[in-house]
């Protein structure tokens, strides 16, 4: 009799031990049904034992061991352990994260016919600048593990050399890992894949891959046959026994961080895995984080820079509109209306950029002061008039527009402020004659209308489009000649650190839609604050400026990188709750930090209520990331042994970016 040690999805850190007849070193990763509570559960084996420390006769033995897949392998036990431990969570529920919900659930798929071998068809590949050329030759001849940051402007070609590199990769019978940030950009670069790859077996992972699909490709991944993975942060753990090669496109965005549950870092476990396995990893993007820009000239990274444009000749001009004297008209200044005329009268396309959606941020009375609130959250109802609903953006709750005050009955009620649906309506009011096109979360809320916005956009029918940040960066439209960004000064003096940070990747990013071809490209930037040090290095496309002066910034604050931080944060039914157990858990601490971790008091957060929740939060910081983890791993039995209301729940989140 043999005992085998099961990882299972429950909230605790420990693994079950069960006994099992005919079971070898081999089982290990293979998937186990077994008893648990009054139920059964699958989990993953991660261990084969004689012995257990619990008795041997309150042992109860494994239903079934499941060999009807290839085991996991140990670098991917490896990987979720690492994540386990690294990111505070209990290793059942990592690895049942990592695993496709069908495969979760004890079932495997219909296999489907794979086509493919690895080897590109030969045809005609553009020819490459110096710049591509080396920074693809320091990718070859890395002969192992090394981090390279591929830093290149807007449209310098930044995907050809991923292309290139993943050619070289498959030419040498291995696979390649490529993860981009959101689902939105998939699509477009899987066609572009399957263009170069027409031979290869490539997977696409991400959310909006069916559950069969999804399990079917993480198999073939398992087994070798997939030879390009394309996904967003949760393909980070797809299982590749030939990998060769990862690819992190747009490494600064937030979106590969995620945000509940196991809260990891996908470019980061991405960095862990290549050093594991001793393979290059290329983090691309032409506004990298701080973090990631701050490795590559301290020299743990490499850098490779691409400074010039693929196609066009000259990066596009980017000018300030000062709005300090100027009485704008629906939001907009005479400058920007003057030079949307100009390319509408050229047949070319404009971008009028405001990373807000809705109507209106909300709806208020002038005469007793009500505005439209949430009911459920801190938050204000956004006000859409397309369907004539109030809706938070927050937690979904919506209502239809009232006629009058619901307070005073003033039908003098109006929205203030302005979103995309309000700059729809009034540049259609102003160029009658130009095809308007909104793309937002609310016009595209599907992929198939995301799909055929796009469309719309390529096959030249539309002459201004009205976008958030879903425009802002992976898309090519040749007729693009000019970007406007309304409402940006919002974000210059925001309490968040990383805010100036996110402004300007969004900025240069979206700004980098324009002139990317043989059309000359203009950003026209609205603001009251022209000389802001942030505006002048958008305009000379002087990211590396910024971002030295950033880091001076953080240097002398003790911000990240200089310092590492975790977040405990606690919500229950009333806020008194949650800062109370955060202050109990913050005496638990004290006894276990040493001189290097600094522990903060609970305070609530700025959006303090959420879907009837109140939310408080604990920062700690250390300038030592090991003294940080010691805690943490110390700290996270105390927390669990805490007593707290029924309703509370906490969780803690390591290298946290939201606050």
């Amino acid at each position: 009799m043999s005992i085998v040690r099961v990882a299972l999805d429950v909230p605790l850190p420990r693994l079950f031990d069960y006994q099992a007849d005919e079971v070898a070193e081999s089982d290990i990763g293979c998937r186990a049904r077994v008893p648990f509570g009054s139920g059964r559960k699958l989990g993953l084996i991660v261990a084969v034992a004689a012995a257990s420390d619990q008795p041997t006769e309150k042992l109860k033995p494994a239903d079934a061991i499941l060999r009807d897949m290839p085991p996991l392998p140990a670098d991917w036990l490896a990987l979720c352990d690492f994540c386990s431990r690294y990111y505070q969570h209990p290793l059942g529920q990592v690895m049942a994260f990592a695993l496709p919900p069908l495969l979760r659930r004890g079932k495997l798929p219909r296999p489907r016919k794979v086509s493919g071998g690895g080897t590109p068809a030969a045809k005609s590949l553009p020819a490459l600048l110096p710049e591509q050329q080396a920074a693809v030759q320091a990718i070859h001849a890395s002969g192992g593990f090394a981090a390279f940051l591929l830093h290149g402007v807007t449209g310098s070609g930044k995907t050809e050399v991923y292309l290139r590199a993943i050619d070289a990769v498959l030419a040498a019978g291995k696979q390649a890992l490529m993860l981009v940030p959101e689902i939105a950009l998939t699509p477009q670069l899987e066609q572009r894949v399957s263009e170069r790859f027409p031979t290869a077996c490539i997977v696409a992972a991400h959310s909006g891959v069916p559950d069969a699909a999804r399990a079917r490709g993480f198999l073939d991944a398992l087994a070798g046959r997939a030879d390009i993975v394309l996904g967003t942060r949760l393909s980070v753990f797809m299982p590749l026994p030939r990998l060769g090669l990862i690819v992190v496109d747009e490494e600064h965005d937030a979106s590969f961080k995620q945000q509940e549950g196991l809260r990891y870092s996908a470019r980061d476990v991405a960095v862990l895995r290549a050093k594991q396995l001793d393979v290059p990893i290329v983090l691309g993007s032409a506004t990298p984080a701080l973090e990631t820009f701050h490795h590559a000239i301290s020299g743990r990274y490499r850098l490779l820079e691409l400074r010039h444009r693929a196609v066009a000749e000259a990066p596009p001009v980017v000018r300030m509109v000062d709005t300090r004297k100027e009485k704008l008209q629906d939001g907009m200044s005479a400058a920007l209306l003057d030079a949307l005329a100009t390319r509408l009268a050229r047949g070319e396309q404009s971008l009028v950029f405001l990373n807000r959606r809705g109507y209106a941020p909300v709806l208020a009375c002038p005469a007793c002061g009500w505005i439209s609130r949430c009911q459920r959250c801190a938050a204000n109802r956004v006000v859409h008039l397309a369907d004539k609903r109030l809706r938070c953006h927050h937690c979904g709750l919506e209502a239809g527009i009232p006629r009058a005050c619901p307070d005073c009955g003033n039908q003098d009620i109006h929205p203030f402020g302005r979103g995309t649906q309000r700059l729809e309506a009034a540049l259609g009011e102003r160029f009658p004659q130009a095809r308007v096109l909104r793309i937002d979360r609310d016009s595209a809320s599907t992929p198939k209308r995301w799909q055929a916005l796009l469309a719309a956009i390529h096959a030249g029918e539309a002459d201004i489009l009205i976008g958030t940040q879903m425009l802002a960066k992976g898309h090519d439209f040749p007729r693009l000649t000019l970007v406007g960004v309304v409402g940006a000064d919002a974000a210059l003096f925001a309490a968040d650190f990383r805010a100036p940070e996110r402004l300007f990747a969004q900025l240069m990013q979206v700004g980098g839609r324009s002139g990317r071809h043989d059309l000359p490209g203009e950003v026209l930037i609205q603001t009251e604050h022209p000389a802001h040090p942030l505006y002048r290095a958008l305009a000379e496309h002087d990211y590396a400026a910024f971002a030295r002066a950033q880091l001076d910034e953080r240097r002398a604050a003790g911000f990240p990188p200089f310092s590492f931080q975790a977040l405990l944060s606690a919500e229950a039914p009333e806020i008194g709750d949650a800062l109370a157990y955060l202050a109990a858990a913050r005496a638990a601490a004290v006894p276990l930090a040493d001189a290097q971790v600094s522990l903060y008091d609970p305070v609530p957060m700025r959006l303090f209520r959420l879907k009837n929740r109140e939310r408080a939060q604990l920062l700690v910081e250390s300038t030592s990331r090991p003294a940080l983890q010691a805690l943490l791993a110390a700290w996270s039995e105390r927390l669990r042994a805490l007593k707290a209301p029924r309703e509370l729940r906490w969780h803690l989140d390591v290298d946290p970016l939201e606050f």
